[in-house]
Order: structure tokens, then C-alpha cells, then sequence
């Protein structure tokens, strides 16, 4: 049985370019880090879980509600086979359920702060916005695109981005969570225009801080789809087990 099904919908990604030496302490054991044309990417995501589901059952009030992180890519060799996947610097959600289990269980670093979204749409375009508050501050994400969606290309950015079939959170430096996120391939909308209002220094720490003044290399925004996350495995190394 699958650890928790949902949808994944409407996902903004906001995609910057960094030293690889800022995530070197982030980095779980056994993987390194998954470059797209030579750069390190860390990229600012936000989307709705929907119909979520943990081990087949609804759980009451937790079902849909928003989700914004911050992750980078790695990747993992195992039986000559490159495992590609994410890792999660901060997620973010509305609920201090979710916050708990993840932290528990998979090692990841939730927080629950208030969180609210806009999807809204004309006859040609559609807007979709993230918001949370840290503090006082509400942070935003607003990403403007194409009403229509399309296959996303083979070997594009895009695909790189969005192709990524592991989740690995860092327990020790001998230590790391592997999961297994399976979903179909997704479609993406043509991005018009966006604004991220975010101060990356109080919500994820003073070594993001200049990705505010930063621009992205690029942004995107994809469709989902229904996903599915399985159970955790532990890759120990050996010599220090």
C-alpha cells in the first residue's frame, strides 16, 4: 500500500542558478548533485494537494490545502542505474498534521504557517498564486500563462525539472531517506509573466537570502496529475552502520 496518493496540481516553479558549494551541507549521503547543462539548480515550487489520501484514508481537514518549497536535484547510482530525485530544504503547508508525520517519519523539515491561493482564469490566460505568511509578511508567488496546456518536451528544461522520481532527505552524514513519487508524464503551460514577492532569507534561511534579488532563470508552471508516494527506504553507510 502506497504511503500517501493525491493529486498534485497547478505547480509554479521558479528555477535559480547557485554555487553547488551552498547545498553542499544539504546534500544526503549517497547522492550527488543532478546538473541541468552544468548549472545547480535549487527551484522555489508551489501547488495544491488534492483528494489526498495517507495509507487509503482520508484523513478529516487534510485533504486539500496548499504546499510551497524549496528544493534541489540529485541523483543516486544504483545497480548502474542513475535514480534521479529532489531534496526538500523547507516545505511548507497550512497544516501541523502533515508537518509532523513528514518530520517524523521521512526526516523532512515542514512547516505549517498560514497559507491561501488564487486559481483564476479568461479566455485566454490563467493565473495562479501561492501565498504564506511568515511572521507578519505575507510571501507571494503569482505565475500568469497560457489558458491551454502542452506535452512537455523531451530533453527540455522543463522535462529535467519535472522528471525527477525520488525524493532523499538527509538523516545523518551516513544516513538517508529514499522514496519512490510515481506519476504519469505531466503537461505544462506557457509562461506570460510572474512575480515572486518572497524574502528567501526569513523563510528559509540567511544563506537564501540573495535569491531575492535574484531572477530566476526561468519559470514554469505544470498541470500535475495524481501521484503516488511511497514507502521509505534507509541507505546506511556501511562502515559507520
Amino acid at each position: 500500500m502506497s504511503f500517501l496518493k493525491a493529486e498534485w496540481r497547478k505547480l509554479a516553479i521558479a528555477n535559480y542558478e547557485v554555487d553547488s558549494s551552498l547545498l553542499k551541507d544539504y546534500l544526503p549521503y549517497g547522492t550527488e548533485l543532478d546538473l541541468w547543462n552544468g548549472k545547480c539548480y535549487v527551484s522555489l515550487v508551489g501547488f495544491m494537494f488534492l483528494n489526498t489520501k495517507l495509507l487509503n484514508l482520508k484523513i478529516p481537514f487534510h485533504v486539500n490545502f496548499e504546499e510551497v518549497n524549496l528544493r534541489f536535484y540529485v541523483k543516486r547510482l544504483e545497480h548502474d542505474i542513475w535514480k534521479r530525485g529532489v531534496v526538500f530544504i523547507k516545505e511548507i503547508v497550512p497544516k501541523p498534521a502533515l508537518t509532523f508525520v513528514a518530520n517524523t517519519v521521512y526526516k523532512e523539515h515542514y512547516e505549517t504557517l498560514p497559507m491561501k491561493h488564487s486559481w483564476s482564469e479568461t479566455e485566454s490566460e490563467r493565473l495562479v498564486e501561492y501565498s504564506w505568511k511568515k511572521k507578519t509578511k505575507w510571501q507571494t508567488f503569482r505565475v500568469r500563462a497560457s489558458k491551454e496546456a502542452s506535452l512537455i518536451q523531451s530533453a527540455s528544461e522543463t522535462e529535467f525539472i519535472t522528471e525527477h522520481y525520488w525524493g532523499y532527505a538527509k538523516v545523518s552524514d551516513a544516513k538517508t531517506n529514499e522514496y519512490e513519487v510515481t506519476h504519469p508524464r505531466w503537461d505544462a503551460y506557457d509562461v506570460v509573466s510572474y512575480e515572486i514577492d518572497v524574502d528567501f532569507g526569513e523563510v528559509y534561511g540567511p544563506q537564501f537570502g540573495f535569491l531575492s534579488m535574484e531572477r530566476p532563470v526561468s519559470v514554469m508552471l505544470a498541470e500535475g496529475s495524481e501521484i503516488k508516494v511511497e514507502n521509505k527506504k534507509t541507505i546506511v553507510d556501511a562502515v559507520s552502520a
